[in-house]
């Protein structure tokens, strides 16, 4: 069954236009070929701690760190975060630049050993010019105390540090506790790093963790959180379309791991937009086909089909149950729903899941695109023509598929409703690219029609998929069940959509 509007209001980003600097959740760059964050369980990091891999026993290194800001954020809303490392009696400075614009300042960070426990500002680094009378008003806004272990470890030709760090944030009067893997290469091939990480898993259960401890800081002390949903990604038009390529698809992984800990039956909304950014992601391998030619790509795309149907089982639930309109009907739904739910959270916790988030990060990081001669110059390409191509094809070929709506097959019509919702991404993804005031005008124009293309198609959907899942839960008996496919005229309804990829057909392109 499908929903209509989970890539409408409920799985829409803000587009057009560029994503804002302040926003501590916005992709503020490729997964690192360098370095890798891992999440896992207290439990699991005593079965890492006491295994063979981490020979020895060291001692754990207390470290307390302090981030500041001013009440309103300004640091954070310029792209910057500032901290006090405080270890073994020694305080280090640290000043970063992850979410400053492109190209703003040279250097991503600034350091400095100081004496007190507040910062020390001067015109070395940015924050004065920046804040201007505001910096007196820099105060803590949370602060994280961990109990660190190091060891150095010889792997495939490489040498990794590995930190695990165990300890509690607070901010605001709330605390978490956070146990994370930090796998720093300090020499050899950046494979190693992803090897290892398998090795570990194999250990124990280990998530990808996309947050860094600021994030995590960030994401505690704002408002408490029920779903995430796509954030804008930042696109410059100096890239080139393989770093759009590695932005976006980070971005997609982002969206997911965030997630990914929300997902409970009591809480529809967080599997749905996991399922979002695993077919968003599913549409950004496809659109950068072209950059990407090996095939990593295609299977990496199966696999996370394979996960978004262990979701999508809960979801076809979640959607069916919202209808219902009697109390002896839910019940009987109910129990097929917990049943799917355990199976998505079993999906989420297998290793298969969990080697899958590796595996995109490290293709995302190294993969083999990066190296492919045949995908050179798709890959070299400015990334507002590589854009404009693409959103062409996709375009043409929507608009080819929908021609004859109202005469379509029923598989016809879904083949002509994935491929609008690829087209859908494609713009949301690309729109930053033409941040012109009349391009964006003619963007959000573009996804109006193509948002109301979409509603349409999906209600005709619903009464094609409905019958199948309600025959799947042996309801089809029941009268309450067998009107949830719908009453609608099907005709009507067919009608619209047609009138819909008219309206879409006439749009001006925002990249011509």
């Amino acid at each position: 069954m499908s929903d209509r509007t989970e890539d409408d209001q409920n799985g829409k980003p803000a587009v057009p236009g560029p994503s804002r600097a302040s926003d501590p959740f916005t992709p503020r760059g490729p997964v690192a070929a360098d370095a890798l964050r891992l999440d896992l369980a207290p439990d699991a990091a005593a079965a890492l701690a006491g295994s063979e891999l981490l020979s020895g026993a060291p001692q754990p290194i207390p470290v307390r760190t302090t981030y500041f800001d001013t009440a309103g954020g300004d640091l954070a809303a310029a792209g910057f975060t500032l901290c006090i490392r405080e270890q073994a009696g020694d305080r280090l400075q640290i000043l970063e630049a992850p979410g400053a614009p492109p190209g703003l300042f040279v250097l991503p960070e600034w350091r400095r050993d100081i004496a007190g426990d507040q910062p020390v500002l001067d015109d070395s680094m940015p924050v004065p010019a920046l804040l201007g009378t505001r910096a007196q008003d820099l105060a803590p806004i949370f602060a994280l105390s961990t109990r660190r272990r190091l060891w150095t470890l010889a792997r495939d030709g490489a040498s990794i540090r590995l930190a695990l760090d165990q300890g509690e944030m607070t901010a605001d009067g709330r605390r978490a506790t956070l146990c994370s893997l930090g796998l720093d290469l300090l020499d050899g091939p950046a494979a190693a790093l992803f090897s290892l990480a398998r090795q570990l898993d194999g250990i124990a259960p280990l998530r990808l963790g996309l947050l860094d401890e600021a994030g995590c800081g960030f994401l505690l002390r704002g408002p408490l959180q029920r779903m995430h949903r796509a954030a804008p990604v930042v696109l410059t038009r100096d890239m080139t379309a393989g770093d759009s390529f590695r932005q976006i698809a980070a971005a997609c992984l982002r969206q997911f791991r965030l997630n990914e800990p929300l997902i409970d039956r009591a809480n529809p909304e967080a599997v749905h937009q996991a399922r979002v950014a695993l077919r968003r992601l599913r549409s950004a391998l496809s659109i950068f086909r072209p950059v990407l030619q090996d095939g990593t790509a295609g299977r990496l795309a199966e696999e996370s089909r394979w996960l978004a149907a262990m979701l999508g089982q809960a979801r076809d639930l979640d959607v069916l149950r919202a209808r219902c309109k009697t109390d002896a009907l839910l019940a009987r739904i109910e129990p097929a729903r917990e049943a799917a739910y355990a199976r998505a959270r079993a999906a989420l916790a297998s290793r298969r899941a969990r080697l899958l988030m590796i595996d995109l990060a490290e293709y995302l990081a190294i993969g083999p695109w990066q190296a492919q001669p045949s995908a050179s110059e798709s890959r070299d390409m400015a990334t507002r023509e590589f854009a404009a191509a693409a959103l062409d094809r996709l375009r043409r070929k929507v608009r080819k598929g929908g021609a004859d709506l109202a005469e379509l097959p029923d598989d016809a019509r879904h083949e002509v409703r994935k491929d609008a919702k690829k087209l859908r991404y494609a713009a949301e993804f690309l729109a930053p690219l033409f941040a012109e005031k009349r391009r964006k005008r003619r963007a959000a124009r573009f996804l109006d029609t193509l948002e109301a293309l979409q509603d349409r198609m999906g209600a005709l959907n619903d009464l094609v998929t409905a019958p199948e899942v309600i025959a799947r839960l042996g309801l089809q008996d029941d009268p309450a069940a067998t009107a949830l496919a719908g009453d609608a005229d099907k005709r009507a309804l067919i009608e619209a959509a047609a009138e819909a990829h008219d309206a879409f057909a006439d749009a001006k392109r925002f990249w011509r």
